[in-house]
């Protein structure tokens, strides 16, 4: 790691933030010498989420975090997380939460678009934390499989 400067934004002021192999990052949030952003999709009452943020925290990552309960991602950004994560909807989803039975989401007849669309409707299905790095994603559990998103 290498330090870098990069404006604040405030007055011409400078402040000084770590990079890796001299590649600048977004405010807030470390990006690999790919340009990379990790970004975790979190659930703050969810321990396991919180101790892969904390995993996280620790090596000095600091991942964009999207509360996905308060902001749900879209049927289309689903579809695109489980492309990264290289599984289909049923396995994302939470299938002890209330809305699972209650929608009758065991269906073997429902097609893979309506599985998205529930999870997208119903955000409280997609299992936390999950992560992700350019086109790799992982699910955080146990939390210590965050880490190999870096």
């Amino acid at each position: 790691m290498q330090l870098l400067r990069q404006p604040s934004g405030e007055f011409g002021k400078q402040e000084w933030q770590l990079g890796l192999a001299g590649e600048p990052f977004a405010a807030g949030s470390l990006q690999f010498s790919m340009g990379q952003e990790v970004v975790i999709y979190h659930n703050p009452r969810c321990s396991k989420s919180r101790q892969a943020l904390a995993l996280l925290n620790e090596r000095g990552i600091r991942p964009r975090v999207v509360r996905y309960l308060e902001t749900p991602p879209d049927a289309q950004a689903i579809a695109g997380l489980l492309s990264k994560l290289g599984l289909e909807p049923r396995d994302l989803m939470r299938k002890r939460e209330a809305p699972y039975a209650a929608l009758g989401l065991a269906a073997q007849s429902l097609s893979r678009d309506e599985l998205i669309q529930a999870l997208a409707d119903h955000p409280a299905l997609i299992e936390r934390p999950i992560l992700v790095a350019g086109e790799r994603a992982v699910i955080g559990r146990p939390p210590e499989k965050a880490l190999e998103i870096l």
